[in-house]
């Protein structure tokens, strides 16, 4: 893995990618799973395996059979492939304008220079040399190398930094869960909830999304140049070539996939992408919510001595973190989505506009990613402001409408619905005035007195119905 680059360098400043720029580091978790670097690293890795994978096969007599010392030194070309590696590919690749191709020759050039090999002989490494993509159609490397780099960035950076956040929003919703706030639907005082269960929400749904993400299977084809096992049939009539197929795509934790053109069809790689979709569009709803939580003042925001939140006005403090997640996570589901509908559709057995498309998929991770910390970012920096809340609470009263109808239902009172709203509806209570207003309105119910008390006893802040225990399940989900 090449050693990662400094905060600040003419190459990061003159990047045209801002996740190569100024995001530099904040994605650089990413770098070793789907940069141009990587991808040459996972072909590599390919062929070295589909090399070793046949050597050890009983059927195939004319491969050398590989000493556990030549094993070793084809996986150390995959370990320590290097920049230097790379370049060469690259170079190789100017002569043959084919990736792949280089990626072969590539490995030629290593084998060649191996002692062990070269002690039986320059005719054994020649040999040995052209059983380097035996059977091969580039996508049969190239649709493992792709798998095999998202598999690994989800698993090792992606889930992890979802699960970061999803235990964020569920330790906020138990460390908050009794603490009262209006609720808003429609914009518009609303049964009170508590800011623990609104986290729990948020991080309930985060959780499915990122479950689903996790689940997704990755597929892989090893099949030849138009999925039927032409070349592989032609040198070996007599071999179970799917079974092969199978058993070797299956070495690499991807599900085999037995039917196809030349390319893995990419019905998988769209189901990551609306699975991905899905939690972002989650994270936006969240970041939206707590940017109106901020301006209501329900929140503030840790500040740094050295920080500046508007260059015209001292006082702000933007809700930039939350501003910026928003901002990444819709430019990576528009990508996302262009994947989701592009990828499965390919003219005849094959065309080569999912090539450029599968290369920007780390773009779309990326901001992915960009979004995901920022929102963690935003997360640290909230404390509660009880006193706003509790100040939003008390100057809507009308909010126990509701309880006080639902009782009188209970109990048949006639028109409960109707006489709630004459009294509440568009207006306002005055909390100093209740006597004479609400708490007057319930002492002439004609309802049990256990149930008047309950309704007089009622405030704003104690109508919370189950939001407290709701918002400490999330521990348990």
């Amino acid at each position: 893995m090449p050693a990662p680059f400094p905060p600040f360098t003419p190459f990061t400043l003159t990047a045209l990618s801002p996740l190569d720029g100024r995001y530099h580091e904040q994605t650089a978790a990413l770098r070793p799973f789907f940069s141009e670097f990587a991808l040459m690293r996972a072909r590599v890795e390919v062929e070295v395996e589909w090399l070793i994978y046949l050597s050890a096969h009983a059927e195939i007599g004319e491969v050398l059979s590989f000493a556990a010392a030549d094993e070793k030194f084809l996986r150390d070309v995959v370990a320590d492939f290097s920049l230097d590696d790379a370049a060469e590919i690259k170079t190789i690749e100017q002569t043959t304008n084919h990736d792949v191709k280089a990626v072969e020759y590539f490995l030629k050039t290593k084998i060649a220079a191996h002692k062990n090999f070269a002690q039986v002989g320059d005719q054994v490494i020649a040999q040995v040399i052209e059983w380097i993509h035996f059977a091969c159609t580039s996508e049969d490397i190239n649709n493992l190398a792709h798998a095999l780099m998202l598999k690994r960035a989800r698993d090792e950076v992606v889930l992890p930094a979802m699960q970061s956040l999803i235990d964020a929003l569920s330790a906020a919703a138990d460390r908050h869960a009794d603490l009262p706030m209006l609720a808003r639907t429609h914009g518009q005082p609303a049964s009170p909830t508590t800011l623990g269960k609104e986290f729990a929400v948020f991080a309930r749904r985060l959780d499915i999304a990122c479950s689903d993400f996790a689940a997704q299977k990755i597929y892989g084809k090893f099949n030849g140049a138009s999925g039927n096992f032409n070349a592989h049939f032609a040198a070996y009539p007599n071999i179970d070539w799917q079974a092969v197929a199978a058993d070797f795509v299956g070495k690499f934790d991807l599900t085999y996939q037995a039917l196809t053109t030349q390319i893995e069809p990419h019905d998988y790689l769209a189901a990551v992408c609306h699975a991905l979709i899905r939690f972002n569009t989650i994270c936006i709803d969240l970041s939206r919510d707590i940017w109106g939580y901020i301006a209501l003042g329900y929140f503030h925001q840790a500040t740094q001595a050295d920080d500046v939140g508007s260059s015209a006005m001292p006082h702000k403090i933007n809700p930039i973190d939350f501003e910026n997640a928003e901002g990444n996570l819709g430019i990576a589901n528009a990508l996302l989505m262009h994947f989701a509908a592009k990828l499965p559709i390919s003219r005849w057995q094959r065309d080569l506009s999912d090539s450029t498309v599968l290369r920007a998929f780390g773009t779309a991770v990326g901001h992915s990613l960009l979004a995901i910390t920022a929102a963690m970012r935003g997360l640290a920096k909230l404390t509660p402001n009880p006193a706003q809340l509790t100040h939003d609470l008390d100057a809507n009263w009308e909010v126990l409408a509701e309880a006080i109808q639902t009782v009188m239902r209970r109990y048949g009172i006639d028109k409960p619905y109707e006489q709630l709203k004459s009294l509440t509806r568009g207006g306002h209570i005055d909390p100093k005035n209740l006597h004479d207003t609400l708490h007057d309105f319930i002492a002439k119910l004609q309802i049990p007195d256990d149930a008047k008390k309950r309704l007089l006893a009622l405030t704003p802040s104690t109508y919370l119905g189950h939001a407290p225990q709701l918002a400490r399940r999330i521990k348990n989900a």
